[in-house]
This record gives C-alpha cells, structure tokens and sequence, in this order.
C-alpha cells in the first residue's frame, strides 16, 4: 500500500490561496479580532462570500490594521482570483497579514479561538 504524504498545516498556511473560502477566514479572523473596533466586519461563510458582495468591507477591516487586502471572492458568474496581502507595499501572507494585525491590535489569537 503506497503511503499518503500530507502537507503539514505551517506549509499550508504560506500557500497563496483565495476566493471565497479564504475571504471567508478572513471575515470569522477580523471579526474576532476586531471586535468592539471601528470596521470590525461581519463573520461570512464561503457560500456568503461567494454570493454576496462583503470583499470591500472585509478589504476596510484589513485597511484598519494596515494591511492593504485585494480580495476578489468571485460571484456565481466567476470564480474569482487569488486573494493578495501588503504591508508597506511588499506582497505578504495571509499568515503574516494576520500576524501584523494581531501584534497592532495586541491581541492574539489561536485559530480555534477565531474559526468557528
């Protein structure tokens, strides 16, 4: 039997990645972490994202922590792009976007504590 090798989750993590499941764990993340913040959003699930039109509300939370977000989630006529993170100009992960807006915020969080 051949064995299954698994991408541990860290590799995964620094993967670029995006539509509407990644904006999504941006939404549930910001909210959390923003809460009781100016530009807190709301939390989303992927269908949410996908149909909806949250990506420029979710953009102004990053934007708040100074993080510009590119994000474009898609709609049911196209399935979107990838999103894209930038601190200072330089292009960063969604992990290392989420790392700097924890350490503006000083508030930091374990993913169980965000993505639920």
């Amino acid at each position: 039997m051949e064995e299954t090798k698994k991408i541990p989750n860290e590799d995964l993590e620094a993967v670029s990645g995006g539509t509407a499941s990644e904006t999504a764990e941006d939404s549930r993340f910001l909210n959390v972490l923003l809460q009781g913040r100016p530009h807190q959003c709301d939390r989303y699930g992927s269908y949410r994202t996908w149909c909806g039109t949250h990506d420029q509300e979710i953009m102004n939370a990053w934007a708040s922590v100074g993080i510009k977000a590119e994000l474009n989630s898609g709609n049911i006529v196209s399935g979107g792009s990838d999103n894209e993170y930038f601190l200072n100009g330089k292009q960063i992960t969604q992990e290392q976007a989420r790392q700097h807006a924890m350490d503006v915020v000083g508030k930091h969080l374990t993913r169980p504590q965000w993505d639920w």
